[in-house]
Parts: C-alpha cells; structure tokens; sequence
C-alpha cells in the first residue's frame, strides 16, 4: 500500500506500519511491502532529543536546491510510545534550538524556490 492510498494521508498526518508479527514500526513507509502489517497514524507531537545544523550546502547530487543556500536543523524527533524520527526542524533560529524543547508536525515544500515543490513533513516549536 502506497502513502497515497492511505485515508488521511492529504490531510498532513504521517502514518507508520508495524509488523503484525514482531510489533516493530516501520517509518518511512513508501515503497515498502505493507502486508501484514498494520498502518498506523504517528503522532503530531514530539520532545527533540538530539540535532544538528547543516551549515553548507550539501553536495550535488543528489541535492538539487537552490544555489543560496540557508543553513537548517535536523533533528531526531522521540514520539513518545512510537519511535524516533528524522525530521527538519523549522521556524526557529537555529541558535535557539535547544534538546528537549517541544515540537509540532508541519509541512513544508521540499524545494522553496519552487512553486510546485512537493511537501515534506517537518518540525516546529510548539506555539503559545
């Protein structure tokens, strides 16, 4: 079963599969046999346990961005419960990124200098 065919899927949710037989979560689920397995919506919520700051640009190929480039945070994000995943951290200042701290699922385009980007799941602090 493809992403695509996920009820929900447009709607900005990320979904895992976990094996019927050993309970392990299986994330990212795209080209993955799903038999067997049971899907299951993540949640949207996470604690930052470690990050890092790509601070140049990385190399071409694979990367296809934009020639300016900005540095950004990746972290691994724990869904308590669930698993831990890789994630861009955004709408924060790198400088103020801190281990720990509280964040929410968003999406942003993968390649912002384009307007038909498609849209990645990321990180952001929890607001208010």
């Amino acid at each position: 079963m493809s992403l695509h065919q996920i009820k929900g899927a447009d709607e900005g949710k990320l979904y895992a599969a976990v094996d019927s037989d050993s309970g392990q979560i299986v994330f990212p689920i795209d080209d993955v046999d799903t038999s067997g397995m049971k899907l299951i919506e993540l949640h949207s919520r996470g604690e930052l346990w470690s990050f890092t700051v790509q601070r140049f640009r990385p190399k071409s190929p694979p990367y296809a961005g934009p020639e300016e480039f900005t540095p950004f945070v990746v972290g691994y994000i724990k869904l308590d419960g669930q698993l831990m995943l890789e994630s861009r951290i955004v709408n924060i200042e790198p400088e103020a990124v801190e281990i720990g701290m509280q964040l929410e699922l968003t999406w942003v385009p993968l390649d912002p200098s384009r307007a038909d980007s498609a849209m990645v799941h990321a990180f952001q602090p929890i607001k208010g």
